[in-house]
C-alpha cells in the first residue's frame, strides 16, 4: 500500500489545478469525483479546493438513477468517474495553489423528503479559509509527524477531511481503496499509522476477524483514532480503549452540514454516553422538544444547495440544526437521545426510510411499505422493509438494485396483510421491529 508524503501530494494538486485552469474550470464551478478511495484522489481534491473549485464527491456504487439525479441537481462543469480521467489531471502543466483549501467539498446527503440535498459552503476568502483549516489543525492536532490511515470511503466528509488535514499539516496519509476487516488489518501493519478515523462498524468487524483468528498487529504507534457516525456500544468502546494506547481514542458528532462536539478519552471515561463538549468556536442549545442547534464561525456556515426553503428551515441566526435530540448536562456535555426521526445508520452510513420507500414503491404490486431499522451486531442496524402486496421478495430485491446504493437496500422484507397505522394515517415505523419481533 502506497504512502503518500505531503510534498509529493503537494506536486500533484498543483498539477490538478494546471489541468482545472487548462479547461476553464474557475473557483465556484463544481466538479464531480465519483471513484474508489485513492491517494491520488485526496490530492485532486485538494488541488481543486485551493482552486476555488469544488469536488462534488460521489460513492461510486450510486445507481445510474442516483447518480443522474445528482448531476442534474449540481450541474457539474467535469466528471471524473474514471482512473484514466484522475490520472489525466495529474499529468497537466503545475498551477498556481492557495495557501489554504478556499471551500469545502460538497456531499450529498438525504433528507426526511427522501431527497438527496447538498450541502455548499461556497468559495471561502483567505481568512475564512486559513480560519477552517487551523480549525482542524488545532482540534486533532495534525503535525509533519504523522502518517494517517484512511480506512473510510472518501465520499463521506469525516475520512476526507480527516486525510486532508494530515497532508495540509506536512503529513502523510495511505487509503484503503475499499473496507474488508483483514485488509484493515494488514494495512494496520503495514502502515503503522499514527492516525485513523472509523465508524463503529469497522472496528465491530475488525475485532469479530481478531476473533476468528486475525493476529492484530501493535498499535503502540497510534496516538489519535477517531470514531463518529454512529452511537459506539458501550462493549466496543471498552474494547477499542483497552487495545489501543492509552488516551488515543477520541468521539465526536457531527453531521454532513458541519462539527458539533469533540469527546476526549478522559471526558469518555468521566461520562459514558456523552459525545463531549462544543468543539472550539461552537456553541449549543437545545429547543424544548431537545433539537440541537449549533452556533458556528462564518467559515463554518453552510446552504442547502438551491434550496433557499431547506436553508431557512436548518438556521436560526448563526445556528444550525439537522434535526437530532438531545440533552446537555450542567459542564454542557451533550448526550444524544435520537438522531433524526427516521435516520437508520447502518455500518455508519446514514440511510433515509423514505427515500427507500419511494424507490421501491415504483414496483407495479407494491401497495404499501415501510422502511425501518432493527438491531444487527455487523452492522449496527440492519435496514429491513414492511410491504403490503403481490410480488415477490425476488423482485422486490431486484428492483431495489436496480435504483438503490448497496447500504439502501433492506436486507430483510417482510409480507403483511396491512401496515400499522396511527389515528392520523401515519406508518407506525418505529414500532415495526417490535411489532414483529425483531428487537432482541
Amino acid at each position: 500500500m502506497d504512502v503518500l508524503t505531503a510534498g509529493d501530494s503537494e506536486h500533484q494538486q498543483r498539477r490538478a489545478a494546471g489541468a482545472l485552469g487548462e479547461l476553464g474550470i474557475r473557483a465556484g464551478d463544481r466538479m464531480v469525483l465519483s471513484l474508489p478511495g485513492s491517494t491520488a484522489l485526496v490530492s485532486v481534491v485538494l488541488g481543486a479546493l485551493r482552486s476555488g473549485v469544488v469536488p462534488v464527491m460521489l460513492d461510486p456504487h450510486l445507481t445510474p438513477v442516483e447518480r443522474d439525479q445528482v448531476l442534474a441537481n449540481c450541474q457539474p462543469s467535469l466528471v471524473v468517474d474514471d482512473h484514466v480521467g484522475l490520472t489525466r489531471l495529474l499529468n497537466s502543466e503545475p498551477g498556481p495553489l492557495a495557501d489554504s483549501p478556499l471551500a469545502r467539498p460538497m456531499h450529498y446527503t438525504s433528507g426526511t423528503t427522501g431527497h438527496r440535498k447538498g450541502v455548499w459552503s461556497g468559495v471561502l476568502d483567505d481568512e475564512a479559509a486559513s480560519a477552517l483549516l487551523l480549525e482542524e489543525r488545532e482540534l486533532w492536532r495534525f503535525e509533519p509527524s504523522d502518517v494517517h490511515l484512511v480506512l473510510s470511503a472518501l465520499h463521506h466528509s469525516a475520512p476526507l477531511r480527516f486525510a486532508a488535514g494530515t497532508l495540509m499539516a506536512g503529513g502523510a496519509i495511505a487509503v484503503l481503496p475499499s473496507f474488508g476487516p483483514r485488509e484493515a488489518i494488514e494495512a494496520l501493519a503495514h502502515v503503522r499509522p499514527s492516525t485513523t478515523f472509523c465508524a463503529p462498524a469497522h472496528l465491530q468487524r475488525i475485532f469479530a476477524a481478531v476473533d476468528a483468528g486475525a493476529v492484530l498487529p501493535s498499535l503502540a504507534q497510534v496516538r489519535l483514532l477517531a470514531h463518529a457516525g454512529a452511537p459506539c456500544p458501550p462493549p466496543l468502546k471498552e474494547r477499542t480503549v483497552d487495545t489501543l494506547p492509552v488516551g488515543s481514542v477520541w468521539e465526536f458528532y457531527g453531521s454532513t452540514e458541519g462539527q458539533f462536539t469533540a469527546c476526549s478519552p478522559e471526558d469518555s471515561v468521566a461520562r459514558p454516553g456523552s459525545v463531549g463538549r462544543p468543539r472550539p468556536g461552537r456553541e449549543l442549545s437545545l429547543d424544548a422538544d431537545g433539537t440541537i442547534w449549533c452556533r458556528v464561525p462564518a467559515h463554518a456556515r453552510f446552504s442547502y444547495w438551491r434550496d433557499p426553503e431547506k436553508t431557512a428551515r436548518a438556521w436560526r441566526g448563526d445556528a444550525f440544526t439537522v434535526g437530532d435530540l438531545g440533552r446537555l448536562d450542567d459542564e454542557g456535555f451533550l448526550y444524544l437521545d435520537g438522531r433524526r426521526e427516521d435516520l437508520l445508520i447502518t455500518g455508519g452510513v446514514n440511510v433515509y426510510p423514505l427515500e427507500v420507500e419511494l424507490a421501491l414503491r415504483g414496483l407495479p404490486g407494491v401497495q404499501d411499505v415501510a422502511v425501518f431499522g432493527c438491531p444487527d451486531e455487523q452492522w449496527g442496524q440492519r435496514v429491513c422493509a414492511a410491504y403490503v402486496g403481490e410480488v415477490s421478495e425476488i423482485d422486490l430485491r431486484t428492483w431495489a438494485a436496480q435504483r438503490l446504493s448497496p447500504p439502501k437496500r433492506p436486507k430483510s422484507y417482510y409480507r403483511l396483510e396491512a401496515l400499522p397505522h396511527t389515528v392520523s394515517g401515519k406508518v407506525r415505523r418505529t414500532a415495526l421491529a417490535k411489532d414483529l419481533g425483531l428487537e432482541g
